[in-house]
């Protein structure tokens, strides 16, 4: 008896430390010389990962740590994230970068290898940045109320960095509220969207506001409408498209991070908070600005109740649309 009473003794004892070394771990959440890697999902120098390298390096300095960038573009976005999600790494050394294209793949990609809303959870929104309704400075599209018009009345094409993109989602949800069919055409990437748009190839474009802005500066595009809530301090006299004639065209193309579903509370909650302060430092917004981005920081929680909606209403777009990857 006093033997057995030994042994689970010992048993209870083990079971505290491992039990504890756990919370404790946790607890002291980053460990010494870890080193996190931050996927993102595209090629490197786009929108995404110019706002991860800030978070990312503000992140490796506040905790002291290794903070690695590794892009894992291809398959509209669903590479990477599947990478994450499939991932048996749940100790907090791995995080995402998502965006508005997950939200709309959740619609668009049914078969897709891994689950958004049950593989991944949601760590932190960082910032979002509208989008921006350009056509070539030669076009006869003089303004947004016009664009409205002419595009029932006539065809228009319009360009995107591709299917299921910001600018895609942005332009079917300006047919659906305006009643028109401008044609979608399809780019591999926002940059040769953007040449063809000024070389007058394409009429119209409701683009990404930061792979708009450098030709609305140089004179080669005029930008119609902005589709925010409020107008652009660096555009002030661009109406919204609200102002213009179109209420329900609100785009804000958005980039946070979530984590492997397995990923403990504790670790996810320490991301959270670490990530919504870095985004409300100054010098950080400030660097989002200069990229085109307004920083827009949610927690965990509050991004949760954000992802949800976003894949609610652009499910809704696409199905309406009959948009297939």
């Amino acid at each position: 008896m006093k033997r057995r009473d030994a042994l689970l003794g010992l048993g209870a004892g083990a079971a505290w430390m491992v039990m504890g070394g756990s919370a404790f771990a946790q607890h002291e959440f980053p460990p010494p010389g870890i080193t996190i890697r931050y996927v993102v999902p595209f090629e490197p120098g786009g929108l995404t990962d110019i706002m991860a390298r800030i978070a990312g390096q503000r992140l490796a300095e506040n905790w002291k740590v290794n903070v690695v960038i590794e892009n894992r573009g291809g398959g509209n976005a669903q590479i990477g994230a599947a990478h994450v999600a499939r991932s048996p790494v749940i100790d907090g050394s791995q995080i995402l970068a998502i965006t508005q294209s997950h939200a709309v793949n959740v619609t668009l990609f049914p078969d897709a290898p891994f689950s958004l809303t049950r593989d991944l959870r949601p760590v932190a929104l960082l910032a979002d940045s509208p989008m921006l309704v350009v056509v070539p400075v030669a076009s006869t599209l003089r303004d947004f109320r016009q664009l409205m018009a002419e595009s029932r009345a006539r065809s228009l094409t319009a360009s995107s960095a591709g299917v299921g993109t910001g600018p895609h989602l942005t332009l079917e949800l300006f047919n659906q509220l305006n009643g028109s069919r401008i044609v979608h055409v399809p780019y591999k990437g926002g940059a040769p969207s953007m040449t063809d748009l000024v070389g007058g190839h394409v009429d119209v474009s409701f683009a990404n506001y930061p792979a708009a802005l450098p030709f609305v500066k140089s004179g080669n595009l005029r930008p119609l409408a902005i589709c925010s809530q409020a107008r652009h301090p660096d555009l002030p006299d661009v109406p919204t498209a609200h102002e213009a004639g179109l209420p329900g065209l609100v785009v804000e193309n958005w980039t946070g991070v979530m984590a492997n579903a397995k990923t403990p509370d504790a670790i996810v909650e320490k991301y959270s908070r670490e990530l919504v302060k870095i985004m409300k430092t100054p010098d950080i917004a400030g660097k989002a600005e200069q990229n085109g981005y307004r920083v827009n920081a949610m927690d965990s929680e509050e991004f949760g109740r954000h992802l949800k909606a976003e894949i609610e209403r652009w499910g809704r777009v696409v199905t309406k649309a009959g948009i297939r990857a």
